[in-house]
């Protein structure tokens, strides 16, 4: 599947009306469609990785702390979003909700500096998924992230 859009009836007003600065536009970025929460926290951004999807969001003043570093709640509700996505993906699309994640902060994010996440599934069932993954800024890797979602309607 190339569209981010989840093709869900249940959200007929989610949009991605967020302007894309030109140069993550030119290396492929397009804006994730967000409702809610993740509308709040975002705009979050993605594009096609090999076989998966690439995740992004630029770290704007709100997301600091007060020591001037991207708040580590914003790192965990970005890589929950990331990872969720991944095995909205892997589930074909089908609704899945987070059952358990474990953070790992390593690093300290930086204000106006692209974070990317990636997740990557470890195993799948009919009704729950394994993945582990992580958030990086250029070369440095802030936060590694494991857990296991529930694919809503399965058994």
């Amino acid at each position: 599947m190339n569209d981010i859009a989840p093709p869900e009836r249940r959200f007929p007003d989610l949009k991605a009306d967020h302007a894309i600065p030109p140069d993550l536009k030119a290396a492929g970025w397009k804006p994730v469609p967000a409702r809610d929460y993740p509308a709040m926290i975002g705009p979050f951004l993605a594009r096609r990785a090999g076989e998966g999807w690439e995740y992004a969001f630029q770290p704007e003043q709100r997301h600091l702390n007060i020591g001037g570093v991207v708040h580590g709640g914003m790192l965990m509700s970005f890589v929950d979003d990331v990872l969720g996505m991944t095995v909205w993906e892997a589930a074909g699309r089908k609704p899945v909700t987070t059952v358990q994640l474990n953070n790992h902060f390593i690093a300290p994010g930086k204000l106006g500096e692209l974070i990317t996440g990636r997740g990557e599934v470890l195993r799948a069932t009919r009704s729950v998924v394994f993945i582990r993954g992580m958030l990086t800024q250029g070369d440095k890797v802030l936060t590694h992230a494991d857990g296991v979602w529930k694919i809503l309607g399965s058994a």
